[in-house]
């Protein structure tokens, strides 16, 4: 765990979040909590969330603007840059106690990084290069930001957070197994199809049929579930191909709201390159170790490691500047109906978390067994990347071999 938070890169928030100098947000780097602050010049900067003086928790507010940082046990107040600027009964400290000693301010992050907004930080002074890490993961962050005919997107709408008793590689290593669905998700697929069975007359569902369909389609047979490439980078990244251009798990639009939106961004970009934009057939893009971005619905999920056996699991829907409402209202449907506490799927997805993390702590497994259509994954081109059209567990495979290298890197 050590190695993994202190070399690796963690996804730190999106730019729009904290549009104004003093906005805030808490988040953390892997298990270290760290509050990321729009400052006065409009740069960000990552600190950790502990008073200097005692160690104490100086902000336990989620979001909020402030001018200042006070901890609040002894009063010691921070400029938004972190640096320490009031101490109260500051005479009764000795000659030596300085109140500009950089050991006295707030810690940093030693590296934060941006991608087209999206904030990325680490521990380590070392470690790969954003661009280089990030690999083809950078493809599905392009997309996102692309589908936005102005060019500009923007967390909005709030977000879901649930917390499960479980490890927090649990939710990559499910989110791109293309088995399980038919399986644990078989309460939610019934009742969608007893819903389409029982409609009566032409009334028009309120989503068009939206949550349905997303519940539906994880009832498909496993021969439907082959056609969905499996792709597995050497750093751990992730990602479903052809999940849309069958129309089976993911039925494309072609009504009035999509129309309007192409024909925005056909008006920004040209019909070739909104061809390309939308075109893009990815799903569950995991950036290892705990992001993932669905850009064709303009969401992502960020999974927050509490300790060994616990877990946050946050939400968020994007805005796309200069596209219909309903886009965005799509988006929102399809962030409730896939991750929110109240989710018919993904309270599935945890109960299996916490199974699983039950039985291994309870067995005596010395080895797990990921070995899942090995014998049919192709190598692409010399890069450590691997492609699979069948099932397989080809993403696991990918996660447990990034983990192993951050968990021995420098020894």
């Amino acid at each position: 765990q050590a190695h993994v938070g202190y070399a690796q890169i963690f996804p730190n928030h999106h730019e729009s979040q904290v549009p104004k100098p003093g906005n805030f947000r808490r988040t953390s780097i892997g298990t270290n909590e760290v509050l990321l602050v729009r400052q006065k010049n409009y740069s960000l900067k990552s600190r950790f969330n502990n008073c200097a003086h005692r160690g104490t928790r100086l902000c336990a507010a989620a979001e909020g603007n402030r001018t200042s940082f006070v901890c609040p046990y002894h009063a010691w107040t921070f400029d938004l840059d972190g640096t320490l600027k009031g101490v109260p009964d500051v005479e009764s400290y000795p000659t030596s106690f300085d109140i500009n000693d950089p050991s006295l301010h707030l810690k940093s992050a030693p590296r934060l990084q941006d991608y087209r907004g999206f904030i990325f930080a680490s521990l380590s002074q070392q470690g790969p290069n954003l661009i280089d890490y990030l690999g083809k993961m950078t493809d599905a962050i392009d997309n996102l930001v692309d589908r936005a005919p102005d060019g500009i997107i923007s967390v909005d709408g709030g977000h879901f957070r649930v917390r499960y008793s479980g490890n927090w590689k649990l939710h990559h290593e499910n989110a791109n197994d293309t088995v399980h669905p038919g399986f644990v998700h078989e309460s939610s697929v019934t009742a969608a199809r007893q819903s389409q069975k029982g409609k009566r007359g032409k009334a028009k569902p309120i989503d068009d049929g939206q949550t349905r369909g997303m519940m539906a389609s994880n009832g498909l047979s496993p021969k439907d579930w082959n056609i969905i490439e499996l792709n597995g980078m050497s750093n751990g990244h992730s990602f479903m191909g052809g999940f849309y251009k069958s129309g089976l798990l993911a039925p494309q639009r072609d009504d009035d709201v999509t129309r309007t939106y192409r024909t925005a961004l056909e008006k920004a970009h040209g019909k070739k390159r909104t061809d390309a934009i939308l075109g893009m057939d990815r799903f569950n893009n995991l950036i290892w170790p705990n992001l993932n971005v669905n850009s064709q619905f303009h969401q992502i999920r960020v999974v927050h490691p509490i300790s060994v056996n616990e877990t946050v699991i946050e939400g968020y829907c994007f805005r796309l500047k200069g596209a219909p409402e309903e886009i965005f209202y799509r988006s929102i449907r399809f962030l409730g109906t896939l991750v929110s506490p109240a989710s018919m799927i993904f309270s599935d997805d945890l109960e299996i978390f916490e199974r699983i993390q039950h039985g291994l702590e309870n067995g005596k497994l010395e080895r797990l067994d990921h070995r899942r259509g090995m014998a049919t994954d192709k190598p692409l081109n010399g890069t450590g990347n691997f492609h699979s059209t069948t099932s397989s567990e080809l993403p696991l495979r990918s996660q447990t071999a990034a983990w192993k290298y951050w968990m021995s890197a420098g020894q």
